[in-house]
């Protein structure tokens, strides 16, 4: 008798489950939550996948620069060193004379960095709110600094400053970055102007009711507003400083006395086999090793791997304050 009861509220449970499972709203639950788990997979397999395309080339630079310099002619070497070594580092460091050119390139782009702060939001200011007749037309002259290459105005610019005895000094691209003519300043006025447009004019009026004057109004009022546009330009400014060799190259701001860390990767080739000699590096690697073309891009690679990773390490201190600052600006694409 008890096992016909059992039976039956079995059967019962089953009708009631089949019942559930082909309920409507049931299914449509079950269908949500299957659209959801797939897109959460899908999401996290894309990501991934675009995080890997990113860092393949910094993976790859890092394994390079920890395999040991014999490790180059070995075609079983592909991700993981068979020989652990820092002498590929070593090598790049006096290649690129790293300490004292790492604090020269650290000082131009710093000083460059506050320059052309300080000039394009002055400008960018100007053209928000100081509205005079001809502004449009100098307004359109600034983009068109940022269309035309800067190879159009090199040659030009090379007279300018040697007619003022600034080659061979790092005072030509102090000068360039203070008159709102360095590194791609057209983008950085455009970037205050459209920022300075945004601010609500009543803190300009309220400024101006209590007596300040216009320079009075854009330091005390404006400028502190403008945080996030301050930090965007800021760390555009000294990144693309940091990266430039264009410049440097033009006005000969690096030498012997003043190397920098681009102009030292571009001629790494040259300081080669002084670095081999200082580093003991030719006892270590042999002949074979020399010959080959690929410790040459070897040797490059962790040099390039040496001068970014300032800049990686100033990035995780700032990424919190760079994320909003770009949200803030409104900087796309």
């Amino acid at each position: 008798m008890k096992s016909n009861d059992l039976m039956q509220k079995w059967n019962g449970y089953v009708e009631q489950a089949k019942e559930n499972w082909n309920d409507p709203r049931n299914m449509l639950v079950r269908k949500k939550k299957f659209q959801t788990v797939a897109m959460t997979i899908l999401r996290t397999v894309l990501l991934f996948g675009l995080c890997f395309v990113i860092l393949f080339p910094t993976i790859q630079q890092l394994s390079m620069a920890l395999r040991a310099p014999e490790d180059v002619n070995n075609p079983a070497v592909i991700w993981i060193p068979e020989n652990w070594s820092l002498m590929n580092l070593r090598i790049a460091a006096v290649v690129l004379d790293y300490g004292k050119a790492a604090v020269n390139t650290f000082r131009l782009s710093a000083i460059s960095m506050l320059l052309q702060l300080a000039s394009t939001a002055l400008a960018g200011y100007a053209f928000s709110r100081l509205k005079f007749k001809g502004s449009n037309i100098l307004f359109l002259l600034v983009i068109l600094t940022i269309v035309i290459p800067p190879q159009a105005l090199s040659l030009a610019q090379y007279f300018y400053f040697r007619n003022l005895d600034l080659l061979g000094n790092e005072a030509s691209i102090y000068l360039m970055s203070g008159l709102g003519m360095g590194i791609r300043s057209g983008i950085f006025i455009y970037i205050f102007r459209q920022f300075f447009r945004g601010l609500p004019k009543e803190l300009e009026e309220s400024a101006i009711i209590d007596g300040a004057g216009v320079f009075r109004t854009f330091w005390s009022v404006m400028l502190p507003n403008a945080r996030g546009a301050l930090v965007t330009v800021g760390l555009f400014a000294f990144v693309w400083q940091w990266n430039d060799a264009y410049y440097v190259k033009i006005f000969e701001v690096s030498t012997v006395e003043f190397p920098l860390l681009t102009m030292r990767l571009i001629n790494a080739a040259e300081g080669m086999y002084q670095a081999l000699f200082y580093t003991g590096g030719l006892d270590l690697i042999g002949q074979d090793v020399w010959e080959n073309p690929l410790f040459l891009a070897l040797i490059s690679n962790v040099a390039a791997l040496l001068m970014m990773l300032p800049l990686l390490i100033m990035y995780l201190f700032v990424q919190k304050q760079f994320v909003e600052s770009i949200e803030r600006t409104g900087i796309v694409g």
